[in-house]
């Protein structure tokens, strides 16, 4: 197939782009050029929120399907389809599990009680926000795409409901890997290579199961979902299991092998640093068995493997973020109030 990539520079991209070609696939990307497109491909310079002025070039390249790597908004998604509606077969579009109510129950903008477990592709959406505008303002500081008006739920709305231009839906969980500019094992990777005897949970969040994914595996995810098969189709992209916060700690301290010991304070005995916003009793298990069953997909790099690889890219790459969440004062303090108090 001929395929025309939105994005497709940034952390996922490359590697959906280098399975794309090892299927035999012909890619173009369409980008702003201020980051290197991957070897092999065509480019089309442009801005994505102006799509519409690249209409009559994209018609002349005759793509077969469109993967939308940077959709964030209803405005854009209706720019999307408006554009390449009768130009291409089918666009894929990469949205997140924040459109679960879930998620907005853990965020504490939805209204009700807690989500049933765990989140298919069937579960209800988000009627709310998908976060405060504080946390979007700092998603905008770490990733360009993101804007004000970002919400993936009118997004696949959107693009499901276009009967003219079949669509699929991706919903990808919390990614980690080379290039991960949340660097999502920090937290627990700087403590470790500090040379901490003890790293600290609250109690609510060392049990918080979250969904997570590596990304060359979600990316291979991405990339099978450009079969025929997929067309109209919702799936979920992340590991089978969601382990829990202290869990996933405890696998980083064994690859690196960390000698020291896990503490589980009670959660108003923990330092304030440690909490977590939001309402934890709402964990984020999701089900990933719809994509395994119709597309097959089954991740290419092993969990030993994917950790390793991200352990290495951190160290080679440490994060800048440092200060509150790194209180050691605090923690030490919470430590020796526990000990006095047994």
């Amino acid at each position: 197939m001929k395929i025309l990539a939105i994005g497709g520079t940034g952390f996922i991209g490359p590697f959906v782009i280098r399975d794309l070609q090892h299927a035999g696939h012909s890619v173009t990307v369409l980008h702003r050029g201020t980051t290197a497109a991957p070897a092999g491909v065509a480019e089309i310079i442009g801005d994505r929120n102006r799509l519409v002025e690249y209409r009559e070039v994209l018609a002349r390249e005759k793509f077969d399907l469109v993967i939308d790597f940077v959709l964030s908004s209803k405005r854009q998604a209706e720019q999307l389809m408006q554009t390449l509606r009768g130009i291409t077969g089918r666009v894929v579009v990469l949205s997140s599990m924040d459109t679960y109510r879930a998620w907005g129950v853990f965020n504490g903008l939805e209204p009700g009680g807690l989500e049933p477990l765990p989140v298919t592709e069937d579960s209800a959406v988000r009627t709310a926000p998908a976060y405060p505008p504080e946390v979007i303002k700092k998603l905008q500081q770490m990733v360009s795409w993101v804007n004000a008006e970002y919400d993936k739920v009118p997004v696949e709305r959107i693009v499901l409901g276009d009967s003219a231009l079949p669509g699929t839906i991706l919903r990808l969980p919390m990614i980690y890997g080379p290039g991960d500019y949340v660097h999502r094992f920090h937290p627990f990777l700087k403590r470790m290579d500090d040379g901490r005897r003890f790293i600290l949970f609250a109690d609510d969040v060392a049990a918080l199961r979250t969904p997570r994914g590596y990304v060359e595996n979600v990316a291979a995810g991405i990339a099978l979902a450009t079969s025929p098969g997929a067309m109209g189709r919702i799936y979920n992209i992340g590991e089978a299991e969601a382990f829990s916060e202290l869990a996933w700690a405890r696998k980083i301290g064994a690859i690196v092998n960390w000698p020291g010991e896990w503490i589980v304070l009670p959660h108003d005995k923990a330092p304030p640093h440690l909490h977590w916003p939001g309402n934890t009793a709402q964990h984020l298990v999701v089900s990933t068995e719809r994509v395994r069953e119709e597309l097959g997909y089954r991740e290419p790099v092993t969990s030993d493997d994917a950790m390793r690889r991200t352990i290495t890219w951190e160290r080679e790459n440490p994060s800048k973020e440092v200060g509150t969440p790194f209180n050691y004062e605090a923690e030490d303090a919470a430590l020796a109030n526990l000990n006095a108090i047994a």
